[in-house]
């Protein structure tokens, strides 16, 4: 494999950041496609592209979501009393999920990716109103912790950071758009560390035909970390214009901008 292709991990990452300063999402849902596109032609073998590729995002996920959420942070768009409702569910369902996805079919995992970007994109093309919200209005409760499981089980088979899911969940409880991005960043980090290190231990703890898989050298359990790391380095570039360019438009655009990535990632894994 020429060097010069390794230059493809920290373009992806740029656009991955941008789309996680932008839109809270991580860059999963794009990063999770182009993956599985790219890592056959470093070695690795079919029967577990999907699943390197769901580790991999979320291992990349860890750095991009912190420079999204830091970024929204400076801005102050990040709502860290539903953070702390949210995280301890977060971590249990990144877990969970990612010891299920271990043990399910690469071709099951890529139905199971489409059609949830299908489905959040409906979802999020015609978003509700949302108020302006503060720190002392920040949704807070132990339904929080309930609904951080799911989110983090869900975010963990389909490789991304959470915000397709966390994010409508927050402008349904009147949290403005811009909020429930920088807040879904911060959740991010904690749903990639959870399921990333999972997803490193898992070919150890499940016997299936991905984890008896001859890995190329770099693969760690599921996780490519070059392209992790590569990917980590332009999205920490790339997530502040992110965040400038979601501080910029209306809770409405944004909110459509997000169902058109969404769907077109759909699109593309349900018909390669």
């Amino acid at each position: 494999m020429p060097e010069f292709t390794w230059a493809v991990f920290p373009l992806l990452g740029i656009v991955a950041g941008v789309l996680a300063g932008l839109l809270g999402i991580g860059g999963g849902i794009v990063l999770v496609a182009a993956l599985v596109a790219l890592l056959p032609l470093f070695d690795v073998p079919r029967e577990a592209v999907m699943h390197v590729a769901l580790a991999t995002s979320l291992a990349s996920i860890v750095v991009t979501a912190s420079a999204s959420a830091n970024a929204h942070r400076l801005r102050g768009s990040v709502l860290w009393p539903t953070v702390r409702w949210l995280a301890p569910g977060l971590v249990v369902g990144g877990v969970a999920g990612s010891l299920w996805a271990a043990r399910v079919p690469g071709d099951t995992l890529t139905f199971i990716v489409g059609a949830f970007c299908l489905l959040m994109a409906a979802r999020m093309a015609w978003p509700q109103g949302a108020a302006t919200s503060s720190e002392a209005s920040a949704p807070r409760g132990p339904w929080l912790g309930a609904a951080g499981v799911a989110i983090g089980a869900v975010s963990a088979v389909v490789g991304i950071g959470g915000g397709s899911l966390t994010v409508p969940l927050l402008v349904s409880r009147g949290v403005a758009t811009v909020r429930a991005v920088g807040t879904s960043s911060a959740c991010g980090v904690v749903i990639a560390l959870a399921s990333a290190a999972t997803y490193t231990l898992a070919p150890r703890l499940v016997d299936t035909a991905a984890s008896a898989s001859a890995m190329p050298a770099g693969v760690v359990g599921f996780v490519h970390w070059p392209a992790a790391l590569g990917v980590g380095a332009g999205a920490w570039f790339a997530a502040p214009y992110g965040v400038r360019l979601a501080h910029r438009l209306s809770g409405v655009a944004l909110a459509r901008v997000f169902a058109i990535a969404l769907a077109s990632v759909g699109v593309a894994l349900l018909w390669p």
